[in-house]
């Protein structure tokens, strides 16, 4: 069956025969006329056929190879769009079409479009490999700290493998070391601004110390990037302890400087507005080494100038030692004075000036050791002071207990002179005062005894008490003496009770006898010569002769007689003699 192609090709060879035969008509009719011989017109003819099959032959040789080629163009153009489709990782597939339907240059036509295509897929895509390979060999150049070679490397591509799963893969790959590269320069910045803050404290050459570590650290605006190696952390890491370290000597020594001071400033009262001048120092004592934030204030020249005042005012100091001990002594006596101790001030003073004077003496030791002695001077002072309060109030007590005894012994006490009753309330409430005076001496006894066991010393009062003793025996002492007078009182009450008796049977046997009634000062005076308290009786009058007056209405009103020889004797109130 013939092909449209060969269907056209034959009119061709035929109208290209029909003139071949022409021209040979006309060539024999040339031959006719030159005469040429038939073996010459032969050998011409069959030169002439000859010629004729060679460039028939040529030409389809030409025409064959020619349709080699394009076969094999086809074959590469299907070989390449396999390679791409299997580089790129394509899920389209190779082109559908019927060979035996199409001629080469058809196939071709079709396969030509799809390869371009891929061809350009590739070229993007492999421009994009190469922009992340090259991203990701700088980044790791710069973790690594070459990063002064990036623009010399060209990274290896795999144009076998440009599917955009290790496309995925690298990009992947590239934020995790653009994560790592965020937080190295985090910890490269942060470290940079430690390093700031440090040599702001202490006054030092920012540039220089961080130029020392790296110079493009130190230089931000030369277009370098800051290296992120582990190297560079590493030399950062170890700038920033190193600085931290040098505040932490330095904050420790003004520190040492600064009590230095305090402690010069206390021992010679130097003035406030002295010491304002280093109050940027003794601010320090107790601040913390994170806590120290302040410009300048740890700088070498603050050291310096502190180190410069310590030395002056110990020079000052070795001249007012003697002063300053003599001036602990006296605060000394006055904490002894102040809780009632007695001191030989003047031996003391004594001993204290033949040291000083005798050069033998570290006099920097005696004061540290007369602050020792006025601090234990202070704690026995604290220890004393509830059992002084309530020998204060012992004192009270028995002061206002010999007033009352005085007081009661007055015949004018009653009269309605001046002031008279204040003296009344004041009675009132001393008598209540000296009815605790025994729970008082108990308690305060009590108190003595634990404070002499705990201290292994006996408790001494000074020399201006009324008792010339421990406090102790003191409260022994008057323990005992009250005992006895108490035993005094209740034996004159007995004997006083058994007269009583004694008279009303007297009355009953022989009658009762007029007896010449004694003014009622003569009584109370003849009590208080006894040793014995008047009793409430006695210092309220009114009441009896209001109680009086009463038993007279009652006993009219009940029809009683009062006999002619009855006499009235008064009866001491026990109530008010066990309050004293």
């Amino acid at each position: 069956m013939l092909t449209a192609t060969t269907a056209t090709t034959i009119p061709s060879l035929s109208r290209t025969t029909t003139t071949c035969g022409s021209l040979l008509q006309e060539l024999q009719e040339i031959w006719d006329e030159v005469g040429e011989s038939d073996s010459e017109r032969d050998k011409m003819l069959l030169q002439l056929e000859q010629e004729c099959l060679d460039i028939y032959r040529r030409k389809v040789e030409k025409t064959r190879k020619y349709k080699a080629d394009l076969h094999q163009s086809l074959a590469e153009a299907e070989a390449e769009i396999t390679n791409l489709i299997s580089a790129l990782g394509e899920r389209a597939s190779f082109p559908r079409y019927e060979k035996a339907k199409l001629t080469l240059k058809e196939q071709i036509s079709v396969v030509n479009p799809v390869l371009e295509d891929l061809r350009l897929k590739k070229q993007e895509r492999t421009k994009e490999f190469q922009e992340t390979q090259l991203q990701i060999v700088r980044i790791c150049s710069e973790i690594a700290g070459n990063g002064h070679f990036i623009n010399k490397t060209n990274p290896q591509l795999n144009e076998h493998d440009l599917t955009l799963k290790k496309l995925g893969e690298l990009k992947s790959h590239l934020q995790e070391l653009h994560s790592e590269k965020t937080i190295r320069l985090q910890k490269v910045n942060s470290q940079i601004t430690t390093i700031h803050e440090l040599s702001v404290v202490m006054s030092l050459d920012f540039n220089k110390t961080i130029t020392e570590v790296h110079p493009s650290l130190g230089d931000p605006a030369n277009g370098q990037s800051k290296i992120i190696s582990n190297e560079i952390l590493a030399r950062l890491t170890g700038t920033v302890h190193s600085l931290k370290q040098e505040k932490l000597q330095r904050l420790k020594k003004l520190q040492d400087l600064g009590s230095t001071l305090i402690q010069l400033w206390n021992l010679m009262d130097t003035s406030s507005e002295e010491q304002k001048r280093f109050g940027h120092v003794t601010c320090l004592i107790s601040s913390s080494v994170d806590d120290v934030s302040r410009q300048g204030c740890l700088a070498l020249d603050v050291i310096e100038q502190t180190e410069v005042e310590v030395e002056r005012l110990n020079v000052i100091k070795a001249f007012k030692l003697k002063e300053l001990v003599l001036k602990r002594q006296n605060e000394l006596e006055e904490i002894y004075r102040g809780v009632h101790m007695d001191v030989d001030s003047d031996t003391a003073r004594h001993i204290l000036i033949s040291l000083m004077d005798s050069g033998n003496v570290d006099l920097s030791n005696l004061l540290s050791r007369m602050d020792d002695e006025i601090a234990k001077a202070q704690e026995q002072a604290l220890s004393r002071k509830d059992i002084l309060d309530k020998v204060e109030k012992w004192k009270h007590a028995s002061e206002e207990e010999k007033w009352l005894t005085e007081y009661e012994r007055d015949e004018n006490r009653y009269s309605a002179g001046r002031g008279a009753h204040k003296n009344l309330k004041r009675a009132e409430k001393a008598r209540i005062l000296v009815g605790k005076i025994p729970s008082l001496v108990e308690n305060l006894t009590a108190k003595v005894k634990a404070w002499e066991i705990e201290k292994g010393i006996p408790f001494l009062y000074d020399k201006d008490f009324v008792f010339q003793a421990t406090l102790l025996r003191t409260l022994e002492e008057y323990t005992v003496l009250r005992q006895e007078k108490e035993e005094e009182k209740r034996r004159f009450r007995e004997h006083k009770r058994l007269q009583e008796l004694l008279v009303t049977e007297q009355e009953a046997l022989f009658g009762s006898r007029p007896s010449i009634k004694k003014p009622l000062s003569q009584s109370t005076n003849a009590n208080a010569m006894l040793g014995t308290p008047t009793g409430r009786h006695a210092g309220t009058p009114a009441r009896h002769r209001i109680s009086g007056g009463k038993e007279r209405r009652d006993s009219g009103r009940g029809g009683a007689i009062i006999p002619i020889n009855y006499v009235a004797i008064p009866k001491d109130d026990s109530n008010s003699r066990a309050t004293l």
